[in-house]
C-alpha cells in the first residue's frame, strides 16, 4: 500500500501534551489536566478514525502515455491519466519517476481528482542522454479525510522509451524545404534552373537558361527553342566514419562532440537520401558498428536504430585501422565523412589513413574545435590570466590551422567547425562536392 505518514496530528497535539506535563496540570483533582487527557483521548481517537478512513480508500491506477521515441535534449510531452472511484473531491500529489537525468518541467505538481471522473495531467520531460531510458511508477500522495495522514502510492507500470539523436532537426528542415526555405537554417544550394551534372528531360525553353543548355537538334525538329534539363548525380554513395574515441566525449553545452556528430549525421543522411544516394556508416574507437550503403524510405529509421544507443569511449582513435576496414569491405566509390577531433598529434597516424581511402574514395574530414576556444578570443583581457589564455588559445588554434592546410596540401577536402555549426557545415560541403562532380 505504501508509506503512510502521520502530518498534522503532532502538531496538534503538542500543546497537550505540554500541559499534560506541567505539574501543576498533575495534580490530583485538577480539573484542567483531566480535560486535556480526554481531549487529547479524542484527539488520539479521531486521528486513528482518520487514518483507517484513508486506508479504506479506493486505489488510483495510473496510465502514462509517452512517445515510444524521443529526441536527446529536446522537450516532449508525457501524459499520465488517473482513473478512481472515490467518492468525494480528493487533492492528490503525483510525482512520476521519469528518466535519470532528465529536465522536467510542471513536475511534481498536484491536482484534485473530481468525484466520478478521470483525471489528467501533462508535464514535459528533455531527455539528457541517449539510449534506453526507463520510466518508473508513478508516485501518488493522498490526503486523508481530515488531512491528518497522507498515504503514498505507487502506481501505473514503468515504460521502456527509446532516446534517439536529434530527428527534430530533420523535421525542421522537411518543413523548410517544402517551402524552398532551406537557406534559413544557414543550408545553400547554388544551383541555377535546370543545371547539373546528369541529364534529366528535354523541355520547353525558358527566360535564364544558358546556352549550353539549348538542344540544337530537338529546336529544328521542334521549331522552338528547347533546352536541357539537368540534375545533380543520384545513385551515388555516402559513408559515415564515426569517431567513437576519447576526444568526441568533448562537451561545450548539454551535448557533447559525439552527440553533435550524430545530428550532423542524421541531417545529412536524410538530405543524400532524399537525393537519391545510397548512405552507410562503420564507427571504429569503441563498439564497431557497420551498415551497408542502402538507400530506401526506411533507411533513416535504420540509421537512427544502429546508433541511438552509441556512446564514445576512453580509446584512442586508430584511424589507420579503420581506414583498412572500410577499403576492404566498401569496394564502390564514395564520398567518405570522418567526423572527429583532430590534434596536430594525430597528423602521422591520419595522413596514412587518408592515402589508403583516397585510392578509392573522395574524402571529408569534419573535424570538431571547442566552443569555449572561441569564446576566449572574444573575451576582453582583462588581466595577466586572459592575456595567458589568449595566447595559448592562439597558439593551438594556430596548430589546427595548420592540420587543416596540411589536408588541403594532400587534396583531402575539410571543414573546421564548433559542434553546433556541424550540421550545416557538411550539409553545404556535400552540395559543393555534388555540384563540382569529384564524386
Amino acid at each position: 500500500m505504501g508509506l503512510v505518514a502521520l502530518c498534522g496530528v503532532t502538531a496538534l497535539a503538542a500543546p497537550l501534551l505540554q500541559l499534560i506535563d506541567n505539574e501543576a496540570a498533575l495534580r490530583a483533582g485538577d480539573t484542567a489536566g483531566h480535560a486535556a487527557r480526554l481531549l487529547f483521548g479524542a484527539l488520539l481517537l479521531l486521528s486513528l478514525w482518520d487514518l483507517w478512513k484513508l486506508k479504506r480508500m479506493p486505489a488510483v491506477e495510473v496510465t502514462r502515455e509517452v512517445a515510444h521515441t524521443l529526441p536527446v535534449n529536446h522537450w516532449s510531452e508525457v501524459t499520465l491519466r488517473f482513473s478512481h472511484s472515490f467518492g468525494r473531491p480528493v487533492m492528490v500529489e503525483v510525482f512520476d519517476f521519469a528518466p535519470a537525468g532528465a529536465g522536467l518541467k510542471f513536475m511534481p505538481r498536484g491536482f484534485t481528482l473530481q468525484a466520478g471522473r478521470t483525471g489528467e495531467v501533462n508535464y514535459r520531460l528533455r531527455p539528457a542522454q541517449r539510449g534506453p531510458a526507463d520510466f518508473g511508477q508513478t508516485q501518488v500522495l493522498i490526503p486523508s479525510p481530515l488531512k491528518l495522514w497522507s498515504l503514498s502510492r505507487m502506481a501505473g507500470a514503468p515504460t521502456q522509451v527509446r532516446v534517439y539523436p536529434d530527428f527534430a532537426a530533420i523535421s525542421h528542415f522537411k518543413l523548410l524545404a517544402t517551402d524552398n526555405r532551406t537557406s534559413q537554417l544557414g543550408i545553400k544550394r547554388k544551383q541555377r534552373r535546370g543545371e547539373g551534372l546528369e541529364f534529366h528531360q528535354l523541355r520547353d525553353y525558358r527566360d535564364g537558361d544558358s546556352l549550353r543548355q539549348i538542344d540544337w537538334k530537338a529546336t529544328v525538329r521542334r521549331h522552338k527553342l528547347i533546352s536541357k534539363e539537368y540534375q545533380d548525380e543520384r545513385d551515388q554513395q555516402l559513408f559515415f566514419m564515426l569517431d567513437c574515441g576519447r576526444r568526441m566525449r568533448a562537451q561545450d553545452d548539454d551535448l557533447s562532440h559525439f552527440d553533435h556528430s550524430l545530428n550532423a549525421l542524421m541531417l545529412l543522411s536524410y538530405v543524400a537520401l532524399h537525393q537519391g544516394d545510397a548512405v552507410g556508416l562503420m564507427s571504429f574507437a569503441g563498439e564497431q558498428r557497420w551498415l551497408v550503403p542502402m538507400k530506401s524510405s526506411a533507411m533513416v529509421n535504420t540509421i537512427l536504430n544502429t546508433v541511438y544507443d552509441l556512446q564514445p569511449t576512453t580509446q584512442a582513435s586508430d584511424y589507420l585501422a579503420a581506414a583498412r576496414t572500410l577499403v576492404t569491405r566498401q569496394r564502390k566509390r564514395a564520398l567518405v565523412v570522418i567526423m572527429t577531433n583532430l590534434r596536430e598529434e594525430d597528423c602521422a597516424e591520419l595522413m596514412p589513413a587518408i592515402r589508403l581511402l583516397r585510392r578509392h574514395h573522395l574524402v571529408l574530414v569534419a573535424n570538431l574545435r571547442e566552443q569555449m576556444l572561441d569564446h576566449t578570443l572574444e573575451r576582453p583581457v582583462t588581466g595577466l590570466e586572459d592575456a595567458l589564455a589568449y595566447l595559448g588559445t592562439c597558439e593551438y588554434l594556430q596548430e589546427r590551422n595548420e592540420l587543416q592546410s596540411q589536408l588541403r596540401q594532400r587534396g583531402v577536402l575539410s571543414i573546421d567547425t564548433t559542434p553546433v555549426e556541424l550540421p550545416v557545415r557538411v550539409v553545404n560541403g556535400y552540395w559543393e562536392i555534388k555540384r563540382s562532380g569529384a564524386l
